[in-house]
């Protein structure tokens, strides 16, 4: 097994395995899988005074997927997020916000939640998205594009592939793309490939 984690789960299969007469394993591929994976991850952070008790979660599927919502950066230097995480924990709005500010606000507060001090965006397919400011962005581009396991690829495929890899800022698309276009390889080797 890859994850030492999940060694004693292994074990107490293989108990549970003397039970029953007949057992038939399938391996389900990760693409398969990702509802109960997201399901999982759910599960895991439910922190509810009564065990046998958790709320209903609803799942809505999105027409788009999560990388075609854009909004502009805060000019104020804070966090994308700052305003939404101020409604969640607080339910209040940023001063002179708008009418349309504050219904984008709540529209866009049902995708979030809060852990602690971290914020995590909701997928269509149930998946979280750890929510990053611009500098963890910028190292997150560099790690994966042209990282220890980073290949020269294209701004839409390393949108993709950081979503994958579970993170999510508002501007992902746009900033992969301008990314690309700066990095000295891509545009050397761009036409090659």
């Amino acid at each position: 097994m890859k994850n030492p984690k999940i060694i004693p789960y292994a074990q107490y299969i293989q108990k549970l395995c003397k039970r029953f007469r007949k057992i038939e394993f399938r391996h389900t591929p990760r693409t398969q899988n990702e509802l109960s994976n997201a399901l999982a991850t759910i599960t895991s952070m439910i922190k509810h005074p009564y065990t046998s008790y958790i709320d209903l979660v609803d799942i809505e599927v999105k027409e788009q997927s999560v990388h075609y919502s854009h909004v502009e950066a805060e000019p104020d230097g804070l966090p994308w997020y700052f305003d939404i995480k101020k409604y969640l924990e607080t339910k209040t709005y940023p001063k002179n916000a708008t009418f349309n500010q504050k219904k984008l606000i709540r529209r866009m507060n049902l995708n979030f939640f809060s852990s602690g001090e971290i914020l995590y965006r909701r997928t269509p397919d149930l998946g979280l998205l750890r929510c990053i400011d611009a500098i963890e962005a910028a190292k997150l581009l560099e790690q994966i594009h042209v990282g220890v396991c980073g290949t020269q690829i294209n701004g839409l495929t390393l949108a993709r592939k950081i979503l994958r890899a579970g993170y999510f800022w508002m501007t992902m698309e746009h900033d992969c793309c301008k990314f690309v276009q700066k990095c000295l390889k891509c545009q050397v080797h761009g036409d090659l490939i």
